[in-house]
């Protein structure tokens, strides 16, 4: 792969440390800061409003000034996050910390854009490829996320400062490697002449099918993961092993990307995209089935490897609905959709934990997964019907 994946492989390693760490920490460190426990999750929640609020904006700008500015930029608002939310640990301040993580959110919202950059400095026969070694830059997230989280939440006095300290080193390497990139321009778009409504791009089987597969699959994941800690802190394990099951889920949703593009290339698709949503069946039993660290172990990395084959088969199928001209405004519906649907997922998963319990978040995930079912067997029998002749 040319140099600038590389770059984003990297971009991506040192964002998702930090989501990792968001994951393994915010929602202990809302339960701490919250008067209202129902409350824990509202700082991941807002992250991930943060993150759908932002990828249309997000998109329409680095259309206008570059994804490298877009990049830096984000950094900016990052670490002007990470900031707050020292500040708020140090003040024991639940508005600070929930502005931190809004931060964070902004930041996620650009960097989700790396995997389509990747595209736009490969050549046509490697996008597929491309995307996935992006997203396999996650594999040095599991390392250091968990890790570094479990290391520095007790490096000083306040017990959980040190997250946010080192979320603010990570985004300022970044900066450091946005630096060094080197991508294209934007190029100019005849808008008036090459592109279709939005609607129209939107009323696709194919876009419809790839934009359901990437939501869901993205809510169900982190319905499952915002919760998981939170419910193996009731069942009083040790930080130390919710920061080991995080860090195997998310080797999980990144490992396979290595091999995911292949499997999309010699498979298609659709088929990928089925055997992720089958994996998190599987995921749910286990669930239900005991509650020990290695049953939350083995559900999350299913989990991980499911969502994996949804994401990466759903970006895939998505690219195959739009011109280049319609790239901007296609990329951010489906990313406003994919996110929003993960925000509402990540705002249910406090409130269905505290409320009903771990066995009803879990029966809440299934008909989500059935859904994604059920719109990948429209297409298929569309297809069958209408042979697909390009765009």
């Amino acid at each position: 792969m040319n140099r600038n994946v590389i770059l984003l492989a990297l971009a991506q390693a040192l964002m998702l440390s930090v989501n990792s760490m968001m994951v393994t920490s915010a929602a202990i460190i809302g339960n701490h800061l919250a008067t209202n426990k129902a409350l824990a999750t509202l700082p991941l929640a807002l992250q991930f409003v943060a993150v759908m609020l932002t990828t249309i904006p997000a998109s329409i700008l680095m259309g206008k000034i570059g994804r490298k500015r877009g990049f830096l930029l984000a950094t900016l608002i990052g670490l002007s996050g990470a900031s707050c939310g020292v500040v708020g640990i140090y003040q024991e301040s639940f508005l600070l910390f929930c502005i931190g993580t809004i931060g964070t959110g902004i930041y996620t919202g650009f960097g989700n854009y790396f995997r389509f950059a990747a595209t736009e400095v490969s050549p046509v026969e490697k996008k597929n490829t491309a995307i996935g070694y992006v997203l396999a830059g996650g594999i040095l997230a599991a390392v250091i996320g968990p890790n570094l989280a479990n290391l520095s939440k007790d490096v000083f006095a306040i017990t959980y400062l040190g997250i946010f300290v080192s979320v603010i080193v990570l985004y300022g390497l970044n900066g450091i490697n946005f630096l060094c990139m080197k991508l294209p321009k934007p190029a100019p778009r005849n808008f008036s002449q090459n592109t279709r409504p939005m609607i129209q791009i939107a009323s696709q089987p194919a876009f419809i099918a790839a934009v359901a597969s990437a939501a869901i699959g993205y809510s169900v994941m982190v319905l499952l993961m915002t919760a998981t800690p939170l419910e193996m802190t009731h069942q009083d394990h040790a930080f130390s092993d919710v920061a080991f099951v995080i860090q195997w889920h998310v080797l999980g949703m990144f490992v396979p990307s290595f091999f995911t593009g292949h499997l999309i290339n010699r498979f298609g698709a659709q088929r990928i995209i089925l055997s992720g949503a089958s994996l998190m069946i599987l995921c749910i039993l286990l669930n239900f089935s005991g509650s020990t660290v290695s049953h939350f172990w083995a559900a999350l990395l299913l989990l991980g490897v499911g969502w994996n084959f949804m994401f990466i088969g759903g970006t895939s199928l998505l690219t195959e609905t739009y011109s280049p001209e319609e790239s901007a405004k296609s990329q951010a519906l489906n990313d406003f959709v994919v996110f929003s649907a993960a925000a509402c997922a990540s705002f249910g998963a406090g409130a269905l934990l505290h409320t009903f319990g771990w066995q009803l978040v879990n029966y809440a995930v299934l008909p989500l997964i059935l859904a994604a079912l059920f719109a990948h067997s429209w297409l298929w029998l569309t297809r069958r019907r209408t042979p697909v002749t390009g765009q």
